[in-house]
């Protein structure tokens, strides 16, 4: 398995990723849709996408960052915001080397920290990322705003 940088080749495969990890969280098939989300989010730059493949070529999951600041610290973070595994891929240790190469990629773009939001629910992904350093916020709360 290997994990790398997304490229405009791998758009379908990414989009079909894409479409399962958002009906993970309820929303409703739309491959045409995601295939446009990522083609644009790729056109403008606007994130770092990576994906994890076996050694055939078939793609096992993906990862979405999108860049951000601390003002505290005068930094940029990542906002690890998507990360997703095919099903038949669980428990193969795809999602801790995405987590591993985003946070290299982080590194090198002199980030401060990565940061996620996942489902209080989502007991798997909870352990997976405990497993690898990352930290529940304990000192601040989340607050949203809905505006659509």
């Amino acid at each position: 398995m290997s994990v790398r940088p997304a490229a405009r080749g791998d758009l379908d495969r990414l989009a079909a990723l894409f479409d399962a990890y958002r009906q993970f969280y309820r929303q409703a098939p739309d491959l045409p849709g995601a295939r446009a989300f990522l083609a644009a989010r790729m056109a403008q730059q606007q994130s770092v996408l990576l994906i994890a493949e076996d050694g055939e070529g078939r793609a096992l999951g993906f990862a979405q960052l999108y860049p951000s600041f601390t003002s505290a610290g005068m930094k940029p973070i990542l906002i690890l915001n998507d990360l997703f595994v095919a099903p038949e891929a669980r428990g193969h240790g795809v999602g801790s080397a995405l987590l591993a190469v985003a946070a290299d990629h982080g590194r090198a773009a002199g980030a401060a920290r990565l940061t996620l939001k996942t489902a209080i629910e989502n007991a798997a992904a909870q352990g997976v990322y405990a497993a690898n350093g990352w930290t529940r916020d304990e000192a601040f709360y989340s607050y949203d705003l809905r505006l659509d």
